[in-house]
C-alpha cells in the first residue's frame, strides 16, 4: 500500500482542545492500524499540529482516516491535508 502524509496545523490556541482530546486520538490511532508514524509539529517549542504518516489503500482512504480523527472532529485544526508520501530513506 501506498504511504499518505497527514499534515495539519492547530488553531492558535488550542492546545487545550488538543489535551482534551489526546487519548481518544491515540486509541484511535491504536483502532486503525494503519498509522505508520506520527508526531506533533514544534514552533517555537510549543505543539503547532500534527504530522501521520499512512499506510492507506489509496488517497480517499487517507482522506476518511483524517476526518475521523478525533482532532478534527474536536476542531483543533485550522488546516489539514492528505498527500501522498514515498519514503525514501529510514
Amino acid at each position: 500500500m501506498p504511504y499518505f502524509a497527514v499534515i495539519c496545523r492547530d488553531k492558535p490556541g488550542a492546545l487545550s482542545i488538543r489535551q482534551e482530546n489526546r487519548p481518544a486520538h491515540l486509541s484511535y490511532i491504536e483502532e486503525t492500524g494503519i498509522v505508520f508514524m506520527a508526531g506533533p509539529l514544534i514552533e517555537d517549542g510549543q505543539m503547532a499540529g500534527s504530522l501521520v504518516i499512512l499506510d492507506a489503500p489509496d488517497l480517499a482512504a487517507a482522506q476518511d482516516w483524517a476526518g475521523n480523527d478525533p482532532y478534527a472532529k474536536a476542531g483543533l485544526f485550522d488546516s489539514a491535508t492528505v498527500t501522498e508520501w514515498k519514503k525514501v530513506i529510514g
